[in-house]
């Protein structure tokens, strides 16, 4: 009897102390490090964008982890696009694509994959950071942009590949991109413009 009642025991405090609860900022999930297990899914319902910024997409890491944001923005002379990651994540490298989306393609394989090593902007980071900027002057961006924002990343999982959530590529990865229009992007992110 004394055997069961101490199992009981240990059983009901090793199920109360292995819960953590995780304070929600005002941007729901967005800046939380979240594992989506198989039966779940990003909660896509979140609003990202809070107004400051002209775009926010979740930078996603390993297809199923939410490692932080990439934010757009217009300085009424560059569109600044910013990788910011999670307390539990740091990037390594990142690579950033920015195309005319209605007269060219993002560097391709044969098999439909970008070629990040193509892409136009990268940067290696040997110790870690966990914020990258780019500042592309805006007579460089056409009216109708895509962009295709690749990171290396470690976290809580080990090292990820990590892509700007977005519309799929359509090849053997789940590489994704994503689609804007300048005219959103009018010099009102940062309080500019």
């Amino acid at each position: 009897m004394k055997k069961c009642t101490f199992l009981m025991v240990t059983f009901m405090v090793l199920t109360f102390t292995s819960c953590n609860m995780e304070p929600v900022n005002e941007l729901g999930t967005a800046l939380q490090s979240k594992a989506v297990k198989d039966s779940e899914q990003v909660d896509d319902d979140v609003d990202l964008n809070d107004g400051t910024h002209c775009e926010v997409v979740r930078l996603m890491a390993g297809q199923h982890y939410e490692a932080g944001i990439i934010t757009v923005d217009n300085d009424g002379q560059n569109l600044i696009i910013t990788y910011t990651v999670n307390g539990d994540w740091t990037i390594y490298a990142t690579h950033l694509s920015i195309i005319d989306c209605t007269a060219e393609s993002f560097p391709m394989t044969n098999a439909g994959n970008p070629k990040i090593g193509q892409f136009e902007y990268s940067d290696t980071f040997a110790d870690g950071v966990t914020e990258v900027v780019y500042m592309i002057p805006l007579d460089e961006v056409s009216a109708t942009y895509c962009f295709a924002a690749h990171a290396e990343v470690t976290g809580p999982t080990g090292g990820e590949t990590a892509w700007g959530e977005g519309k799929d590529f359509g090849g053997k990865s789940w590489a994704m991109y994503v689609e804007a229009d300048l005219s959103d992007c009018d010099g009102g992110g940062l309080g500019y413009g």
